[in-house]
Parts: structure tokens; C-alpha cells; sequence
């Protein structure tokens, strides 16, 4: 993923989008002035100050800029590890396989927790960076996670992964041998 802060080439730019440098939100304004134009019926701006404030944090910050690609993967990644770590309100389903299935409950919910924490996403296993896949180890046996993003009736690809309201996101659980 591209971060790039005050680059500019991407300040104002129609495909970039500014956000916290602390929590990464795009609740974030600028202390600015505006004046009213009686010609054209609008405000304008007239200056922006050094004053950048994020409503998440609740604090001072300064923007990192993100193209709008940049900043889809990221809010992909964000639902997915919602899923992934069964945070309240997140949406979507898990199905395990047949052979984790046989492992037993005391296995399965061991296999819940690790997948729950895992953090091992990087450049060789999340190249996209949308945290849809993860390969790991419990109790000795080699597991496989993988998040598909569908459409809201289930019936093909979800039309924007990167909006809640449009996808229904499907948690896979299976051993590295059923992949």
C-alpha cells in the first residue's frame, strides 16, 4: 500500500483522499476560511491553516494522502479482520471443512482464537493487503483461512468489497490439505 503525506502530487488530487496519520480515519478536517461569493451563490475557500483535526481520535494529526485504491484495501482489510476476529457487529459467516470438522470443538475453537489474533499478513501471504488469507499452525496441524467477499444474496462476487452494506463476507476454516 502507497502512503504518501503532504505529496504534491496527490494534495486535492480527485483520486486521493486524505486521512489521519494516527488511526488512519477519513473523519478529518482542515481549520480553513470561507467566504461567500454573491456571484456564484457558494462559499469559497479563501485559506487553509496548518490546523488538521480528526473526529475519530479526537486530536491534532496531520493527513496522509491515499489513493482512492489504496484506501478500498484498506477498508477491505478492515472488514475482514472484523470477520476475522468476531468483533461485534461484524457481518458475514464462518464454514469450516469436513476434516476440521473432525478434529473436534476443543480443536475448532483453538483454530477460532489463533485465526482471531493471527497478524501475520505481509507482502508474500497479502499481497493486495486486504487480509483475506492466512496460513497457520494449531495443535500441529496446518490450517488455511480465506474471506470471499459475495454479493448480498449470495449469488456471485460482491459488486465493492470496500462497502459493508453491498458484500456478505464468507470466513473459510480448512486444513492446508483440503486448499
Amino acid at each position: 500500500m502507497t502512503h504518501v503525506t503532504e505529496d504534491a502530487d496527490l494534495i486535492g488530487a480527485i483520486d486521493a483522499v486524505p486521512t489521519c496519520e494516527r488511526c488512519g480515519s477519513e473523519k478529518v478536517v482542515h481549520d480553513a476560511w470561507a467566504a461567500w461569493n454573491p456571484g456564484a451563490g457558494i462559499w469559497e475557500l479563501r485559506t487553509a491553516f496548518d490546523e488538521a483535526f480528526c473526529e475519530a481520535c479526537e486530536e491534532s494529526t496531520r493527513f496522509v494522502w491515499l489513493k482512492e485504491e489504496d484506501l478500498k484495501r484498506r477498508r477491505i482489510a478492515a472488514l475482514n479482520d472484523a470477520l476475522r476476529r468476531g468483533d461485534p457487529g461484524a457481518e458475514g459467516m464462518v464454514v469450516i471443512t469436513e476434516g476440521v470438522r473432525a478434529l473436534g470443538p476443543a480443536f475448532l475453537e483453538a483454530a477460532r482464537e489463533a485465526i482471531r489474533c493471527f497478524d501475520g499478513f505481509g507482502l508474500d501471504n497479502d499481497p493486495h493487503g486486504e487480509h483475506d488469507f492466512g496460513a497457520l499452525e494449531v495443535c500441529g496441524e496446518k490450517l488455511v483461512f480465506k474471506i470471499d467477499a459475495y454479493d448480498r444474496r449470495m449469488r456471485g462476487a460482491s459488486p465493492d468489497p470496500s462497502i459493508a452494506s453491498a458484500t456478505r463476507r464468507v470466513l473459510t476454516i480448512m486444513l492446508a490439505s483440503e486448499y
